[in-house]
């Protein structure tokens, strides 16, 4: 490999005799079952995420943001035991806040680190403003909340729309991030030759069109997608679709289905791939092998087109490692981030209000 060093992972015995089918197949299969009707037990959920719990207490950075006054919602979480003078900031995906790191926090405090976690604004908990969305507003947003606490440097784990957006931060601000984890990214390629634009008003008006089946089917849909291999749903996983669906029921809904609208254009609007050439700090590009037919191809080009990037594919998982196969997903994290590390006097003091 050019520019990439693949370090190939063997799963146990029990898990190497079990046969992947290939993505396209799987995939076709997942699409072919019945999808279930919206739940008749959600309550209308707020746009702000108010009802979710969050495995830690939430702050508010205040910002402001083309005219308009929001707040940025973030987790700050101090080491658990012994500290080991050092930050990591986890990027979440663009169907999810903060809320579904606790596994991730969890980990890495109790190795020392400090854990920021921030909702970008129009996620989570933060503000829904109707604003151009774009991976520059989100990387300065970022520092900008590094700096009100005190922090100087960090390493950044982005998963999905989060890998895109650690690709921006670390191009961006080399002087701040110390290591980058592209996991599981979306925004692969620059799509804008490959299909035609769609309007946020187009995409807009579609979303209310829906019914409530409708509405949660899709949601069901995409997160269902995140897990293609043979037995790796759970229901437990249904929960992100019900998170995903109980805003359509609130009075508020419009906003945010405006606010979707406009963010999912990110990926035609400002793709990333053109980013990755200029990443100069240590970077590893992680995910499931099955996150898509492609995706073992896709990855290896950007840890190839990444100045001496790692790659590592997890075998038979998908989407979401740190959900389906948290084992080898933690093992390969910790041992990227602790490896040839120097701890940072400045950034592991714990959370500053």
């Amino acid at each position: 490999m050019a520019n990439a060093r693949t370090r190939a992972l063997s799963l146990a015995v029990c898990l190497a005799c079990r046969a992947a089918a290939p993505a396209g197949a799987q995939e076709r299969h997942n699409q072919a079952e019945a999808l279930p009707p919206a739940p008749k037990d959600v309550k209308p959920g707020s746009i702000t995420y108010d009802d979710i719990p969050y495995p830690y207490p939430v702050a508010y950075l205040p910002l402001r943001v083309y005219g308009q006054d929001v707040r940025m919602a973030y987790m700050d979480v101090p080491p658990a035991g012994q500290q080991n003078g050092r930050t990591v900031v986890l990027f979440h995906g663009m169907n999810f806040g903060g809320f579904y790191f606790s596994g991730p926090i969890d980990v890495l405090r109790k190795e020392g680190f400090r854990v920021v976690v921030p909702d970008q604004i129009g996620f989570g908990r933060s503000s829904k403003p109707i604003i151009p969305y774009n991976f520059h507003d989100m990387a300065l947003n970022t520092r900008k909340l590094l700096e009100s606490l005190g922090i100087a440097k960090v390493a950044i784990v982005g998963h999905s729309m989060g890998g895109m957006l650690t690709a921006r931060f670390a191009a961006s601000y080399p002087d701040i991030t110390e290591r980058a984890v592209i996991y599981d990214p979306i925004g692969l390629t620059d799509p804008r030759f490959d299909r035609p634009w769609r309007s946020a008003e187009d995409a807009y008006k579609a979303t209310m069109a829906q019914s409530h089946d409708q509405a949660y089917q899709a949601f069901y849909a995409n997160i269902r997608r995140y897990f293609p291999a043979p037995g790796a749903w759970k229901p437990e996983y249904e929960q992100y679709a019900r998170i995903l669906y109980a805003p359509t029921l609130s009075g508020d809904w419009p906003r945010l289905a405006m606010v979707r609208a406009i963010y999912q254009q990110i990926t035609y609007l400002d793709p990333v791939v053109y980013d990755w050439p200029h990443i100069k700090v240590k970077t590893l590009v992680l995910g499931g092998e099955l996150d898509g037919q492609n995706f073992p191809a896709l990855a290896k080009h950007i840890a190839d087109t990444i100045p001496g990037a790692e790659l590592v594919l997890i075998p038979n998982v998908g989407h979401v490692p740190h959900l389906e196969s948290p084992d080898i997903f933690y093992r390969e994290l910790l041992k990227f981030l602790k490896a040839d590390a120097a701890p940072s006097t400045k950034s592991g003091d714990g959370p500053r209000r």
